[in-house]
Order: C-alpha cells, then structure tokens, then sequence
C-alpha cells in the first residue's frame, strides 16, 4: 500500500486569512462588506510530522460567551445489542455532513465543542471512500468490510459502504432551483450573508440555460427578488443586491419559496428550494416542533430542499437538521468558500439532484455467529425493524454519486464450545464453530437489504445480500482505516460511553499512513493535532 505523507493545515494560517482575506469574487462583491473576511480561508500546508511542531501544545480555548447561543438536540448513543433477542437493526439512510464542517468551525476557533453538536455518522460520511460505481442498471452498490476494532481489541469492526449511481453532467435534467436567503439582521456578519452570496454566485455559474433560478428572502416579512430567472447576469446582480436587517420570518420565507417552485415546476426536471440560514428564527413557525409540521406539508409536491447552515454564536443546528430531515432534504454546514465550493460545486450532482427517495437500511445477523452489536452513530436515524417494508415511512434520500457509510462493531459469538472462557457442557448451535458446516447450515454472519422508491416510478425496490467472514481483513484498508478514524475522533469529541481505547494519537498514526491524496484527509489531520492539544 502506497503511503501518503499526509499535508496538514495549519490553524494559524487560518486565523490570519480570516483577518486579511477580502471577498474574493471582483466585480460581483457586496461592497458594504469589502473590508470584512468572506471565509475563504487560505490553507497553509506542511507534511504531518513538520506541522507536529506547528501547533502549540499550549493551545488555549477560547471564552464561549459569544457562542452561549448556540443549539443542538440531545439524542442518546444507541448501545450494544444481543442478537438472540434483536437480530434486526434498522435505519434511515443519511448523507449530511454538517456536524463535521460545523465543529470544524468550533475547533478552529479555539472553543469547546458541545457533545451534541457531535453525530457520528456525519464526520464518518464527511470522506470519499473511492467506492466503485454500481453495475448497470444498478442504483446502489454496496463495499463490505471486517477488521479488527482499533478502540476494542476484543471486537470486529464491520463497515458497509452504499454507492449511489452517479449522473453524467450533460445528462442531468434540467433545474428550477429557488434560493430561500435569510436576510434578517442576525445574517449582517461576514462569514454569513457574504459568504450566502459568494456561494450562491458560483452555483449559479455552473447552471445551464436551461436552468431557472428564483430568489426569495425573508427577514420580517419575505419578498421575492427574482423569479424563474435563467439569465446569469440579472440572477447575480438580484444576488448581491440583498442586505441584512429585521427580524426572523422563516415560515413566510418557506411558504413563498415552495409557491415558486410549484409556479415554474419542471415535470421530470430537479425542483428543489435551497435554505441559506443561521437557523435563528424569531416570527412565525420558528420551534423545532413547529418547524417540522411545516416542512412536512410541503414535502409531498415533488420538490425537495438543501438546508445550507452558515455562521457563529446563534447558530440553531437544532431546527434546521429537522427542517432538512422531513423536508426530502440534505444539510451542510457553510464556513468556508472552500466548503460552499465543495457542496455546490464539486459535488453539486449529489447535493442537488435525487436518484433514490425514503432510502432505507436493514442489517440482519445471525446470532450463531454475532452475540452483539452496536451500531455507531444514526442516533436520530433508527427506525424500527417493521418500517423497512411499510413504503409510508419517511427515510433519507440520496444524491447523484453520493455514497452512505456505516460502521457496526461487534462481538462475535463463542465458537468453542465455551461461554465469556468457561466451557460448556451442553452447547448450542449457537457455539459451533466459525466453519462448522453442522451450524444450521449458514456460514454467512448477516444480511444486508436496503430499500428505497424508484426516483422517475416511484415503484418500492428490496434488495438483500449474504456476507460472512471472506470480508474479514486482518491487513484493513484505507476505506475502513479512514472510516474508523473519523468515528473514533467524533467518539473523543462526543465523550461517548463506547469511546473504549480511542486515542487521538493513534487516530493520527492511521490517517498519516493513508494513501489518499485528498485535501479533506489533510485537514482532518490538522483538526485531530489541534483536539489533542486543545482537548487532551
């Protein structure tokens, strides 16, 4: 395996570009915030073992008065299970990535990270595992893998990659894409409505002519800009013509952005709402609860929404996760032109256009081979068992070439003839040997299904296959060593009661020996250096 000298960011790099750099996009600048930062953030790169030296073991956390506002949901960490009395673990399919941009942003600042603020499964599908394309024909295709567990010597670790087909550029269908821009006054910062509008602007670059753009804001009432646009030219100057003041009117912003998206509708074409926020809602629907009452009536019309989070210190990650969980939709987290650049315009396929609704997953094990499992992270994601086959449960949806990963650890069952070391006389089938072919006749250590409705029929699709221990890998790839690393550091961050052994240096030792050439790898290094200084 090919070794990769790991590139590191640097953090003070990116505390002086967030003083120096100016907004980057000409003529199309907002000139009311020329002399503020735009969040694009300049990176200074050097190899691992030179940027050990870079970050100071002296790090301070910063005082967290101006992030005092700030909300998360509490949802608790899903615990092992016996497979004698619950072989069946079911879950939605998520493809956010926010938390992981989100606590980027807080770590870099120097603060405290909020252990709510922390979903596992978000920092783990924040990488590209470089997982093959389905066959044709296909929408999904699936990677498996078993290895040890790096936290718990005594435990596997099982991970199951879902690939989505991903859609040739020139063949994507055309888009009606309405932009929903919070223009209160809470948003009059420069790493919100500047960096909303820088990265609006370079969406709307990569747009065709067949594509139509509406713009909405909201502050105290909302207003429509500009409607079932197509023209570059007027769409940005309608973009940067939006400034910050007023209250939160969220639910009026709502209702007229999905009343466009239903005037310039596009049969078979993307119909989607994009909601740029700081989440902070002061008028009308503006709770969690009532948030997701309102987003559920819409979702049903054939249009499907990207939630975009932006800013710092009354940043609501609370409501607008929900607005995106029952709205067919996706979420991200802003704090960069980089990241804004990387959701909506290297990945604008998955960000943007579905090719599977209510995705749905279900792992089945067989107990004569698995005495326990736990699922790590999906917290918000389970779902139980009798949902998988009911087609009216709401799931996750999936984006042209996004991948979904999950990381199961588990305990394999006694094969010897023993329990927990002590020998047994009268042993069940359920302690045969690992290749005892009198074992009920099944080698295989679970089954794997997933479920989904047919993008363009809307037709339900089972699939289910067998896997055993031919996925065992006692050499483990990058794919799961990456994976692994990003859950173990959410695990540190989080406190999780499953943590076990997890160890910051050696989540640096793994990702240092990676082979990917990936920018993303590089700054997840930076970000593991800087936790254990800052959190050791």
């Amino acid at each position: 395996m090919r070794k990769n000298k790991i590139m590191a960011l640097s953090l003070s790099c990116v505390m002086v570009s967030a003083m120096f750099c100016s907004c980057g996009s000409g003529n199309m600048s907002n000139s009311s915030y020329n002399d503020s930062p735009d969040g694009n953030y300049k990176y200074d790169y050097a190899p691992a073992e030179e940027y050990c030296d870079d970050v100071e073991s002296d790090m301070e956390i910063m005082p967290e008065y101006q992030y005092s506002n700030e909300e998360y949901k509490n949802f608790e960490e899903q615990g092992f299970k016996n497979t004698e009395t619950d072989p069946l673990s079911t879950f939605s399919a998520d493809v956010d990535t926010a938390s992981y941009s989100n606590v980027r942003r807080l770590i870099e600042d120097g603060m405290n990270v909020p252990e709510d603020a922390v979903r596992v499964e978000e920092f783990i599908n924040y990488f590209d595992y470089d997982y093959s394309q389905p066959d044709d024909g296909q929408t999904f295709g699936e990677y498996v893998e078993i290895s040890d567990c790096p936290w718990n010597n005594a435990h596997k670790l099982m991970m199951i990659g879902v690939q989505g087909k991903k859609i040739d550029e020139n063949e994507l269908p055309p888009s009606n894409i309405v932009f929903l821009i919070d223009s209160s006054g809470s948003m009059d910062s420069y790493d919100k409505l500047p960096l909303v509008q820088n990265a609006f602007s370079m969406l709307a670059e990569k747009l065709s002519e067949n594509d139509r753009i509406s713009i909405v804001t909201y502050a105290g009432s909302s207003r429509t800009v500009i409607a079932g646009e197509n023209d570059k030219d007027k769409i940005l100057e309608a973009l940067y013509s939006i400034t910050a003041n007023g209250s939160t009117n969220g639910e009026g912003g709502i209702n007229t952005a999905y009343e466009l998206a239903e005037e310039y509708f596009i049969e078979g074409g993307n119909n989607r709402v994009i909601l740029a926020t700081d989440g902070d809602l002061n008028v009308g629907a503006s709770s969690e609860s009532e948030l997701k009452k309102l987003i559920e009536s819409k979702r049903d019309k054939g249009i499907y929404l990207s939630v975009l989070g932006f800013g710092t210190g009354n940043y609501k990650d609370d409501r607008l996760e929900a607005v995106a969980d029952n709205g067919n939709g996706n979420y991200s987290y802003i704090d960069s032109v980089d990241e804004a650049r990387r959701v909506l315009v290297e990945e604008m396929g998955g960000t943007l256009f579905t090719i599977a609704k209510d995705v749905k997953f279900q792992v089945e094990f067989n107990p004569s081979k698995i005495k326990s499992y736990r699922l790590v992270g999906y917290d918000n994601r389970i779902m139980n068992a009798e949902d998988f086959y009911d087609n009216t449960k709401d799931a996750g949806e999936v984006g042209s070439g996004h991948s979904v990963t999950a990381l199961y650890e588990i305990e394999l069952a006694d094969t010897d003839g023993t329990y927990h070391g002590v020998e047994l006389e009268f042993a069940s089938e359920h302690t045969q040997p690992m290749n005892n072919s009198a074992d009920n006749g099944r080698e295989e250590l679970f089954k794997f299904s997933t479920a989904y409705k047919d993008i363009d029929t809307g037709e339900d699709v089972y699939n289910s296959k067998l896997f055993g221990m031919e996925k065992y890998n006692s050499q483990p790839s990058d794919k799961i060593n990456l994976a692994s690393s990003a859950a173990e550091f959410a695990m540190l961050l989080k406190n999780s009661e499953y943590k076990g052994d997890s160890d910051y240096e050696d989540i640096l030792a793994r990702v240092n020996d990676l082979g990917y050439d990936d920018e993303k790898v590089s700054e997840f290094y930076a970000l593991v250096k800087a936790s254990s200084n800052l959190f050791r």
